[in-house]
């Protein structure tokens, strides 16, 4: 009985926990317009694919992360969902708070609103016994993070920082136009700024998780380039989310997809410090 007690009272921490990380990482979409016109232009297409990709990246990110200390896929399938119910639980109180979310919201709307409001927000859910939890209540020990570390997991965790960030900025026209504004030379030198602060991040200023490497060409080649593709992937994707894709020229294309990079380049090196 005591077990089960204590056990019920560590995850009920964990779970309001995660309601402060959802609330924390997520607040700043949550009171962004365009992510409020989205919720109500996208479509259906769209919006199945952002919540079905989600499933995978969130379970993926519960086994490295987790509002709570798993034992077994089991536990990180229930904890990915719990964190998805977070999202959108979180998502609708301020929604409705903000007046965002009123009577009679058709059916369509809700969903979309809610939809793409609670992915981050269960990002952040799922983030936040790393981030904000004390210091002796951080998860697995240090032999078991250590076995969970291979190179696919860290590609696996840029992709989920690359994501994070970059959500919170492209959904807002601002992306569009700073890409209108750039010339190809403007292209090139951010390229190159997002590929030398992901490699710094990564390899060179001595932040939490990052690689030792004899050679830094091997840091470069290894995660530095890797990690720049992956920003980019996940610009064309929020875009394609988005609806920024319609109607672009593939020149228009190709430069929305660089300023994108930039953010999910910021994100793929931060990613050992959020998880």
């Amino acid at each position: 009985m005591a077990a089960a007690l204590l056990t019920n009272a560590l995850y009920a921490r964990g779970l309001a926990r995660a309601f402060g990380g959802a609330l924390i990482f997520a607040f700043p979409l949550l009171m962004t317009m365009e992510m409020w016109s989205l919720g109500v232009t996208i479509t259906p297409l769209r919006l199945t694919v952002f919540l079905g990709l989600s499933l995978p990246l969130l379970f993926g990110l519960s086994y490295y992360a987790g509002f709570r200390e798993t034992h077994g896929w089991l536990d990180d399938a229930l904890d990915a969902l719990a964190a998805l119910a977070v999202g959108l639980a979180t998502s609708a109180i301020l929604l409705i708070v903000f007046g965002v979310l009123t009577v009679g919201e058709p059916a369509d709307a809700l969903a979309g609103k809610l939809g793409l409001q609670a992915v981050p927000a269960a990002i952040g859910a799922l983030l936040a016994r790393r981030q904000l939890a004390s210091g002796d209540d951080t998860g697995a020990d240090e032999g078991e993070e250590n076995d969970r570390q291979t190179y696919a997991s860290e590609l696996f965790l840029m992709a989920v920082g690359a994501l994070f960030v970059a959500l919170n900025v492209a959904p807002t026209e601002e992306m569009v136009l700073i890409a209108y504004q750039m010339t190809p030379w403007h292209a090139l030198a951010l390229t190159a700024l997002s590929l030398g602060l992901l490699h710094a991040m990564v390899y060179a200023l001595g932040f939490a998780g990052q690689h030792v490497h004899a050679q830094p060409w091997l840091a470069f080649l290894h995660f530095t380039v890797p990690g720049y593709l992956i920003a980019l992937v996940v610009g064309i994707y929020a875009q394609w989310t988005f609806g920024h894709m319609d109607g672009q020229s593939g020149v228009q294309l190709a430069m929305t997809s660089v300023v994108l990079a930039f953010p999910g380049a910021l994100g793929a090196g931060a990613a050992r410090l959020l998880v």
